[in-house]
C-alpha cells in the first residue's frame, strides 16, 4: 500500500466517523424531543412557541426537571389533607356570593398546599414551572386561574370564566392534596378503622 491509498483510507474512515457522530447526535436529539413532548404535553408546545427556539425550550424543560429533583417534595399528612379539603369546600361555597374573592382564596390555598408539600412559592412563574414538571396537564389551567385571581374588581371577567378557572383550580388542588398521603397516616387510619 502506498501513502496515497493509506491517506485515502484514513480520510474515508474519518468521513464515516463524522457521519456516524452526526447521525448519533440527530437520533439523540430526536429521542430527547420525543421524551420531553411525552412528559410535558401542551406545556412543551407552549414553551417552544414562547421561546421561538426548540433547543432553548428543551433546555429549559430539562432545567425544570433538574430543579424539581433538588426539592424535598413531601406528601401531606392525613390531617393536612382533611384541613385543606375543608378549606377548599368553604372556598367553593363562597364562590356563589363572591366569585372573584373565592377564586383569589383558591389561588392562595393552592399556593399554601404547594408550600406545605415543599415547593418554593415566592414567585408565580417558578411555581408554574415546578407544577409543569409534576402536573403538566394542569399547568395551563393553573396559569389561567392565577391570571384571573390577580385581576382587580374593575377588570371585567365573566362569572363563567371564573367558574371555569375554579373548576380547573380544583383539579390541581385535588392532585396536590391526594397524590401522596404519608404511609404512616394511612396505616394509622387503617388501624382506627379496625378498632
Amino acid at each position: 500500500m502506498n501513502i496515497t491509498s493509506t491517506t485515502q483510507l484514513v480520510l474515508v474512515a474519518v468521513i464515516f466517523l463524522v457521519i456516524g457522530v452526526v447521525v448519533a447526535m440527530a437520533v439523540m436529539r430526536a429521542q430527547r424531543t420525543k421524551r420531553l413532548k411525552e412528559r410535558f404535553g401542551p406545556e412543551y408546545e407552549r414553551l417552544v412557541n414562547e421561546k421561538g427556539d426548540q433547543r432553548q425550550a428543551e433546555n429549559e424543560l430539562e432545567a425544570r426537571v433538574a430543579h424539581v429533583n433538588t426539592l424535598h417534595i413531601r406528601p401531606l399528612t392525613a390531617e393536612e389533607v382533611n384541613r385543606y379539603a375543608l378549606d377548599w369546600q368553604k372556598t367553593q361555597t363562597e364562590f356563589v356570593d363572591e366569585p372573584l374573592s373565592a377564586l383569589q382564596k383558591a389561588d392562595r390555598l393552592i399556593q399554601e398546599v404547594m408550600k406545605a408539600r415543599g415547593y418554593p412559592v415566592d414567585d408565580f412563574d417558578q411555581r408554574a414551572a415546578d407544577i409543569s414538571v409534576d402536573y403538566p396537564e394542569l399547568v395551563t389551567d393553573y396559569r389561567g386561574l392565577h391570571m384571573i385571581a390577580v385581576k382587580d374588581e374593575e377588570d371585567k371577567v365573566s362569572t363563567e370564566e371564573m367558574r371555569q378557572a375554579m373548576i380547573h383550580g380544583r383539579a390541581l388542588f385535588e392532585n396536590l392534596v391526594s397524590s401522596q398521603v404519608q404511609e404512616e397516616d394511612l396505616d394509622q387510619l387503617d388501624q382506627k378503622e379496625k378498632i
